[in-house]
C-alpha cells in the first residue's frame, strides 16, 4: 500500500512536469533544435572583477527568483544545491539554521560561525565571528553568491567561507506587492514590497519590504513569530558614484523544544525534550542594523568604495539548567550543585550588544601592465553589556527572570589592513594574491564579584584580555585552457578566532571568560576546473584544509555549550556541481560533495575533578570523524521556470550520517528527502499576479534534521518535519 502510494506521488509530480513543459510547443523548430546556454556570470565575491569561469575559487551563484515557489523564511529554501555547504534545517527558529562549509562550523548549537555573512557588503557576521541568517529578508532578495574556502585575506575572521547576499534594486515605475502564504503547522506569512526606479540622478531608486511569519511549529513548545523589515536606497550619482543605504530591523520570539535522546526521537520526534515543559526553554531576539556603501570611479585607472554600519542587538534567552541537582535517597538538592554554585551563571542570558565598523579601499587598474591592485583598511568594533540570571523565582518556578548570577561588559575592536593584486602575465595564465594581517583584541570587565570567608562561596573577578593576530596571505594561478574551459590552483591561510558565546563558559562549567581558547588556523589548498559549453556549467574541485588548534566543542548540557582546541584537524574532499538549460524553460541542476573531517590527532580528556569518573569532556582518538559534518551530500534538481505560465519544480537532497559527538558513539542516520512545486504567473498590463504550492519531503521521511553536538544529556537529535506544505499568493499593482 505504501509503495502504491509512494508511486501515485511520483506519477503526479512527473505529469505536472510534463503538462508545464508541453504549454510552450507552439515555439518555432529552430528554437526547439537551438542550445540554449547559461548567461555570462559576474562573480563579485572575489573582488577581481572577473566572470564565473576565470575566478580563481568554488564560486557559485544562485538566482532568487529560481525559488519563489517557497514560504520564503529560511535561507535553506534557496541554498540547497551549493555543494560544500551544508545547511540543517532543524525546524527549531529559536537557534536558526545549522550551516556548515566544509565542515567548518557545524560545532555550532546556535546561529553561524566559521563562515561570513554578508547582506548588500554590510556585514551579517558580528566582530566575533558569530552570524545569523534571521535578519535575511529573502522578499527582496535578487542574488546570493557563495565562495568556498576561507579567504581570510579577503573578508578576515573565518574558516569555511563567505555568504554573500544582495538585495534587488529598484527600477521603473513604483510598484506595491501584496502577498500572503501559509503551510502547515499553521504557518502564516504576510508580506509587502514597494519599489520604484529613480528619475534622475538625486532621487534614489528604493526597494522597502515588510513581513510577519507565525507558526505553531512542527513540534510540541516550537511556535515562533517573527516580524522582518528591510530598505534599500540607491543613488547612481551624475559623477559616476554609486551610494546604497540599507536599513533592517528584525524581532523575533520562538520557543525551544529542545533536542532528544535517541529514544525519544523513536518514540515521538514532535515531543518536547522536557515531557511537562517546566523550564519553558524559549529565545527573544530583537536587532537593527544601517549601513551605507559608496563606490566611486576617480577615472580609468583609479576606484574608491566606501562601507560605514552599525547596529544594535538584544538577546534574552531562557535554558533548562536546575537549580540544583536532586539526591536520590533524600529527594533534597545537593549543595553546591548547578545553579546552587555561587561561580554558577544562571539559567538565563541576558545580553545587549553595540556593533559597528567600516572598509575602506582603493583599487587601481593598469597601473603596471595587465594588473589590478586593492589596499584596503577594515574596522569593526562591538561592545556587551551581559547578564546571567537564575531561571526560577523564590517560589521554585522555572521559565521566569530570578535573582542576578552574572555581569560584565565584554568589547572586541579589530583593524585589518590587506592588499590584493591580479596580474594577467600570459593571455592565458592570471596570477591573483592576497595579504591581510588580522588582528583582534578582546577585552572584559567582571561586575559580578563576590567575595566571602568561605572560599567555595566566592564569585571572583573574572576580568580579563586576549589579543590574536595573524598575517593571511592567499594566492591563486588561472589557466584558461579554452575559451570555454580553465582550471586554476589555490591556497589561502585561513584564521578564525573564539566568538564571545564560545568564550562565555569555561568547560568547568562556572562561570567566568574562557580566555584559554586558541584561534583557529589552517592551510588550505583546492585545484579545480570550470567549463562554460553547451553542455552547461560544470565545476570539479578537490580541496585540503590543515587546521590547527580547530575550535571544537567540549559538551552542551542544559542548553551550555562550551569549547576547547583540537591540536590538528584534516578536511580534505571533492566538490562537483552541473547546471544546465536542457531546452527553452527547462533546467537541470545536479551537485554531489564528498568530506573526509577527521581529527588529526590525540585530544586529551578535560578531567572533572569533582567527579574523575565523568570527564567535563572526553578524550578524542585520533582518526575520529568530526561530528555534525555529512561525509556525502547529493542533490538533483528538473525546473520549468517561464517568465509567465504555468511553472513547476521536483528536487531530490541526500545527506549521508552524521556522527553526533566526538566519540563517534552514535549518528543520525543517512536520508534522501524529495519536494515538488507548481505555480503560474500572470501579467497584464500594470498587474501581476503569483501563485504557488509546494510540497516538502513528500514522502514523509522521518529524519534527524540536525544534531547538537556532544550533548552531555545525549540529546542529540533535533528531528526535522515530516510531509508538510505550503501555498501563496501575492499581487503586483505598478503606478
Amino acid at each position: 500500500m505504501q509503495g502504491k502510494y509512494y508511486n501515485k506521488n511520483v506519477n503526479l509530480t512527473l505529469l505536472c512536469l510534463t503538462a508545464c513543459i508541453c504549454q510552450n510547443l507552439y515555439a518555432a523548430t529552430e528554437l526547439q533544435k537551438q542550445a540554449v546556454l547559461l548567461p555570462t556570470l559576474k562573480v563579485e565575491a572575489t573582488r577581481t572583477d572577473t566572470d564565473w569561469l576565470q575566478t580563481p575559487a568554488s564560486a557559485y551563484r544562485v538566482e532568487q527568483n529560481n525559488n519563489d515557489n517557497n514560504l520564503g523564511v529560511n535561507l535553506s529554501e534557496t541554498l540547497k544545491g551549493v555543494p560544500g555547504l551544508q545547511l540543517n534545517n532543524r525546524e527549531n527558529y529559536a537557534q536558526d539554521l545549522q550551516i556548515s562549509m566544509r565542515g567548518f562550523g557545524a560545532r555550532s548549537t546556535f546561529g553561524v560561525r566559521g563562515i561570513r555573512l554578508y547582506v548588500d557588503g554590510i556585514p551579517a557576521t558580528m566582530p566575533d565571528g558569530q552570524g545569523q541568517t534571521s535578519n535575511i529578508d529573502l522578499s527582496s532578495l535578487d542574488h546570493i553568491e557563495v565562495l568556498g574556502g576561507p579567504f581570510s585575506s579577503l573578508y578576515g575572521n573565518s574558516s569555511g567561507g563567505t555568504i554573500l547576499t544582495t538585495t534587488k534594486q529598484g527600477e521603473g515605475r513604483d510598484s506595491v506587492e501584496l502577498g500572503y502564504a501559509g503551510g502547515s503547522h499553521h504557518k502564516g506569512r504576510a508580506d509587502m514590497i514597494l519599489q520604484g526606479g529613480a528619475s534622475s540622478a538625486n532621487e534614489p531608486s528604493y526597494v522597502v519590504s515588510s513581513s510577519y511569519f507565525d507558526t505553531d511549529g512542527y513540534r510540541e513548545h516550537s511556535a515562533a513569530q517573527k516580524v522582518l523589515s528591510n530598505a534599500k536606497l540607491t543613488w547612481d550619482l551624475d559623477d559616476g558614484a554609486k551610494v546604497n543605504w540599507i536599513v533592517n530591523h528584525v524581532d523575533l520570539n520562538a520557543d525551544d523544544p529542545q533536542g532528544l535522546n535517541r529514544q525519544q526521537w523513536k518514540d515521538n520526534p514532535k515531543q518536547v525534550n522536557d515531557a511537562k515543559n517546566i523550564y519553558d526553554v524559549r529565545k527573544e531576539i530583537s536587532q537593527t542594523q544601517t549601513g551605507l556603501t559608496w563606490l566611486k570611479p576617480i577615472n580609468d585607472q583609479h576606484e574608491l568604495y566606501g562601507m560605514v554600519y552599525a547596529g544594535h542587538r538584544e538577546v534574552t534567552q531562557y535554558q533548562s539548567i536546575p537549580k540544583c541537582a536532586i539526591n536520590n535517597i533524600t529527594k533534597l538538592c545537593i549543595p553546591n550543585s548547578s545553579q546552587l554554585n555561587p561561580r554558577q551563571a544562571g539559567g538565563v542570558i541576558d545580553f545587549s550588544r553595540n556593533f559597528y565598523g567600516t572598509d575602506l579601499r582603493w583599487t587601481g587598474k593598469d597601473l603596471l601592465p595587465n594588473t589590478r591592485f586593492t589596499a584596503g583598511l577594515a574596522l569593526d568594533f562591538m561592545d556587551e553589556d551581559r547578564q546571567g540570571y537564575e531561571n526560577f523565582d523564590s517560589a521554585g518556578n522555572y521559565g521566569v527572570k530570578g535573582n542576578l548570577r552574572r555581569d560584565e561588559n565584554n568589547t572586541l575592536w579589530n583593524l585589518d589592513p590587506y592588499l590584493q593584486a591580479a596580474w594577467q602575465f600570459l593571455p592565458t595564465w592570471r596570477l591573483d594574491s592576497g595579504l591581510r594581517y588580522s588582528n583582534v583584541h578582546y577585552k572584559s570587565k567582571d561586575h559580578y564579584i563576590r567575595f566571602n570567608i568561605d572560599p567555595s562561596k566566592n564569585n571572583g573577578d573574572d576580568s580579563g584580555e586576549k589579543a590574536y593576530q595573524k598575517l593571511l596571505p592567499s594566492a591563486a594561478l588561472t589557466w584558461q585552457i579554452r575559451p570555454q574551459l580553465s582550471s586554476y590552483f589555490s591556497y589561502a591561510k585561513g584564521f578564525e578566532t573564539p566568538t564571545f558565546t564560545e568564550m562565555a563558559y569555561p568547560v568547568t562549567g562556572e562561570s567566568g571568560i574562557n580566555f584559554d581558547l586558541k584561534p583557529a588556523s589552517s592551510d588550505n589548498y583546492e585545484l579545480g576546473i570550470k567549463s562554460e559549453n553547451d553542455f552547461g556549467n560544470f565545476t570539479a574541485a578537490l580541496f585540503q584544509s590543515q587546521t590547527q588548534n580547530d575550535i571544537v566543542s567540549a559538551g552542551t548540557e542544559g542548553g551550555r555549550s562550551t569549547f576547547r582546541n583540537a591540536d590538528k584537524t584534516l578536511r580534505k574532499g571533492v566538490e562537483l556541481s552541473w547546471h544546465k538549460n536542457v531546452w527553452r524553460d527547462l533546467t537541470a541542476q545536479a551537485s554531489y560533495s564528498y568530506l573526509d573531517a577527521t581529527f588529526d590527532a590525540f585530544v586529551p580528556e578535560i578531567v572533572n575533578l569533582v567527579d574523575p569518573s565523568k570527564p567535563k569532556a572526553n578524550a578524542i582518538a585520533k582518526g575520529n570523524y568530526i561530528p555534525g559534518v555529512a561525509k556525502n551530500q547529493a542533490y538533483v534538481a528538473l525546473g520549468w521556470q517561464p517568465e509567465t505560465g504555468l511553472n513547476a519544480g521536483v528536487d531530490v537532497r541526500y545527506m549521508d550520517k552524521i556522527y553526533v559527538d566526538d566519540l563517534n558513539s552514535d549518528t543520525a542516520p543517512n536520508y534522501s528527502v524529495t519536494s515538488a512545486n507548481v505555480g503560474y504567473v500572470w501579467k497584464n498590463n500594470d498587474w501581476k499576479l503569483r501563485g504557488y504550492a509546494r510540497v516538502d519531503n513528500l514522502f514523509d521521511k522521518n529524519y534527524v534534521g540536525s544534531v547538537i553536538v556532544n550533548d552531555g544529556n545525549s540529546r542529540f537529535f533535533e528531528p526535522a518535519d515530516g510531509r508538510n506544505w505550503s501555498a501563496g499568493l501575492s499581487v503586483t499593482k505598478a503606478f
